[in-house]
């Protein structure tokens, strides 16, 4: 029997969302394309991909955070059928964003070296480090600019290009790593540097398929997408109120995750290399999350904007039921089967068994991030991004005590490090869940 309340079947949730998970998903093969290869080269680059990669993503995340505003205004614009608004809020956040991808260029040319070399205790994997970011840095000038294509269609509802677009960068990422990584058709090998510019390649091709795609596919003209507007502060300034929260909030989240992969990196090489698999397993559970959790926050800002407050809960429930019916499947196959999909990632026996324990951690930790996430992302979804980055900033503050104790202090098995997983879930999720429930969200305006 159908609720009063719901707004969306779960059929018309699944069709916004598995594009989406479709598209996270196959992003993800490029992160597990770089440490498949790495893998396949030796220990230390497996562990400079983890602490590069990690690190490029702090930077990367902010720019994210910007889009994710972005997209919850133009989802209530949708929402209340004002579609010609969402083309002016488009193009000023790629304004926005091309400016902040020189910024960020810069910064991380000149500070890198810096940073890294105090907080990496290994000569070897600093040096790998920094050769993968010299090329990886590139990728912010196309990264940027396809996210906000991703938020314009996921904020409209029209998730299916994303699966497209996704298989067209994974596909191409594999054949650049092919060739860059082990120096084929002619080509130097440039070993971990050669996985870093394969994604940068990547990431341009995607860029371009969405500029293509929009300019023959889209209806131009109904989103106000057909004309460049000039650069309107009111607009900017409006954009950046909602956004600014995300951006610190996404800033501190994956810092906090750096922090994490610095304080495994001082346990040693080993372990640094079995975070690096788990972490790109994590990813696999992560995106399926995380595509239920980004349908839900724009649905909940489009379910506000037409006016149906009183159907998010019920909402925010669905999608929760939906995340574990696929993720924990999923989860209790890698624990199941732990060697088998470990050997995705390295050959050596020693580093395979090393790295079970961690996974069996990873798999249980799911059954508290699928609820915490979503609820989570519902409340940007109501436009309280400010209240958001308040709550996980304090689950943050706690998370890295944690990991620091157990890690630094007590210097446990790294398995015992996958924990603070489970703990930073567990908080976000009380956070998250008492303010939904308590209904101070309600009468936000955009």
């Amino acid at each position: 029997m159908t609720s009063p309340l719901q707004a969306y079947s779960y059929r018309d949730i699944w069709k916004i969302a598995y594009p989406i998970l479709i598209s996270l998903l196959m992003e993800q093969l490029i992160g597990m394309t770089d440490t498949a290869f790495m893998g396949r080269i030796g220990e230390v680059e497996l562990g400079a991909c983890a602490i590069a990669g990690v690190y490029y993503m702090v930077i990367f995340m902010v720019g994210f955070g910007f889009c994710i505003g972005s997209q919850i205004i133009m989802a209530r614009r949708n929402g209340e059928r004002h579609y010609g608004e969402i083309g002016a809020i488009f193009y000023h956040g790629l304004y926005f964003l091309i400016a902040f991808a020189l910024l960020a260029f810069i910064v991380s040319k000149t500070l890198s070296p810096l940073l890294l070399s105090k907080f990496v205790s290994s000569e070897h994997i600093y040096e790998a480090a920094m050769r993968y970011i010299d090329w990886r840095i590139f990728g912010f000038f196309f990264s940027f600019a396809a996210t906000m294509f991703r938020s314009f269609y996921v904020a409209t509802t029209q998730t299916k290009t994303l699966t497209l677009n996704s298989i067209i960068m994974v596909s191409s990422n594999v054949v650049f790593n092919w060739i860059l990584v082990f120096g084929k058709l002619g080509l130097p090998a440039m070993g971990i540097a050669g996985a870093a510019l394969g994604s940068v390649l990547a990431e341009l091709v995607s860029l371009l398929f969405f500029i293509t795609h929009t300019a023959r596919r889209i209806d131009t003209r109904r989103y106000g997408l057909n004309t460049l507007p000039r650069i309107d502060r009111r607009i900017m300034k409006h954009i950046l109120n909602i956004s600014v929260w995300t951006m610190v909030q996404n800033f501190l989240s994956i810092s906090t995750w750096f922090m994490f992969f610095i304080f495994v990196e001082h346990l040693g090489e080993r372990s640094l290399a079995i975070t690096n698999i788990i972490r790109s397993l994590s990813s696999f559970l992560f995106m399926i999350v995380s595509a239920y959790a980004s349908t839900c926050g724009s649905l909940v800002s489009n379910l506000i904007g037409a006016g149906r407050a009183d159907s998010v809960t019920y909402t925010i429930r669905q999608h929760v039921r939906l995340a574990y019916i696929c993720v924990l499947p999923l989860a209790a196959f890698f624990s199941i089967c732990p060697r088998l999909v470990i050997s995705i990632y390295s050959d050596i026996p020693e580093l395979i068994d090393a790295s079970v324990p961690s996974l069996w951690v990873l798999c249980s930790a799911y059954l508290f991030m699928a609820p915490s996430n979503i609820y989570f992302q519902s409340i940007s979804g109501t436009g309280n991004t400010r209240m958001a980055f308040t709550l996980e900033l304090c689950a943050l503050v706690l998370y890295v005590a944690y990991c620091f104790f157990i890690i630094m202090y007590l210097r446990l098995d790294v398995a015992w490090c996958w924990t603070s997983e489970i703990a930073y879930a567990l908080l976000i999720f009380a956070f998250s869940y008492t303010y939904i429930r308590s209904g101070r969200w309600r009468g936000k305006t955009l």
